[in-house]
């Protein structure tokens, strides 16, 4: 039987910038002319707010955020490297990057063989990094042979659709030439060091984004903008349900399996209670805390519409981590929840005990 390794992580994209870009989201927002003057005026912000933006619009407070990412990034690598698996599946969404108009797979194994990933030769079809410098200062011909498992990939398709999963597959980019950004970072971020990372690897997109994922292409939008908003996602609970199976197969298989969830909690840009300008974090700290406490029933309850009020879309890949943990019986090792007011989005790390 297999031994499988839950972690979770986030791949957020601007800590791939440097410390003075790092709150670039919520400078663009405070432009929007549709965000009435009171609520960006930041004597009225919250005190601890106020604090992290300071006089320096949030770099000193993005330098201690990166510190504790890193941190986290190091140690969920350490569980890993500690694990050694045959292969590495990353729940992840595509924010119209490899997925767009003429299809969006609710989910999706990607049965991709070896490939060369360029994380800044192919920022022009990923998240915000386009054009701009990164915090490693590296260029275009930085790659990684990203290795695959074709083979480990078929078999997790073929043992979700016997189970009545249907989930779409393929053997290729389709729109992107690589992988999306949220397993690009997820590389990167395990990788902050630049150690190597030679893991074989298999992308497992959600559909995060839902009614956003074309009309807004899964980002920035003004809140007056006018929008024709698309189907919705899966239910928070499907994506549980498909995490289950995915565990109930690769249980069944003779492979040492690390399943990641890579996403930030509520994003400050998807929360209009929020006028976004900061995350939902009471709605992360509730879900924060049934996870801690394993109460998976607060996730199944929690409707589409709550995830998306509080922005949370992303956090879907979690509910798929969730009920994959459930159905293993798994226990939360470790976990840490990084809060921040002016950086867009709170960040959670979790490591599992193999099961």
């Amino acid at each position: 039987m297999a031994e499988i390794l839950g972690l979770g992580l986030s791949h957020y994209p601007p800590l791939c910038l440097p410390d003075a870009e790092m709150s670039s989201l919520l400078r663009w927002t405070l432009e929007d002319p549709s965000i009435p003057a009171a609520e960006k005026d930041v004597a009225k912000w919250p005190a601890a707010m106020q604090a992290e933006w300071a006089d320096d619009l949030g770099t000193r407070a993005a330098a201690a955020h990166r510190k504790a990412l890193v941190a986290g990034f190091e140690r969920v690598r350490a569980a890993l490297d500690a694990f050694r698996p045959d292969v590495v599946v990353i729940w992840g969404d595509d924010q119209y990057e490899n997925f767009k108009e003429d299809v969006i797979p609710p989910f999706a194994v990607l049965a991709f063989d070896d490939l060369d990933l360029y994380p800044w030769g192919h920022a022009e079809t990923s998240s915000m990094m386009k054009g701009k410098a990164n915090a490693w200062g590296e260029d275009a011909s930085k790659h990684y042979r990203l290795r695959g498992r074709p083979d480990i990939a078929r078999h997790l398709a073929t043992g979700l659709l016997e189970r009545d999963i249907d989930v779409a597959y393929a053997y290729k980019p389709l729109h992107h030439g690589s992988i999306a950004h949220a397993f690009t970072n997820t590389i990167l971020y395990l990788d902050y060091h630049r150690r190597g990372y030679d893991y074989p690897t298999i992308c497992f997109p959600l559909n995060c984004y839902g009614r956003r994922v074309v009309s807004c292409r899964g980002f920035l939008t003004h809140m007056d903008a006018p929008l024709e908003f698309d189907p919705p996602s899966p239910s928070p609970k499907r994506f549980m349900q498909v995490g289950a199976a995915t565990a109930r197969v690769l249980k069944e298989s003779p492979w040492r399996v690390a399943l990641i969830a890579s996403s930030s909690w509520s994003h400050a840009f998807l929360c209009d209670a929020t006028w976004r300008l900061r995350p939902d974090t009471p709605a992360d700290r509730r879900l924060y805390e049934a996870m801690r406490a394993g109460d998976f029933a607060t996730w199944r309850a929690t409707p589409l519409k709550a995830v998306e009020d509080a922005g949370q879309q992303e956090l879907l890949n979690w509910f798929a981590l969730a009920g994959a943990m459930e159905e293993l019986g798994a226990r939360l090792e470790w976990s840490e929840f990084v809060e921040t007011h002016v950086l867009n989005s709170n960040k959670v790390f979790a490591v599992y005990g193999t099961a």
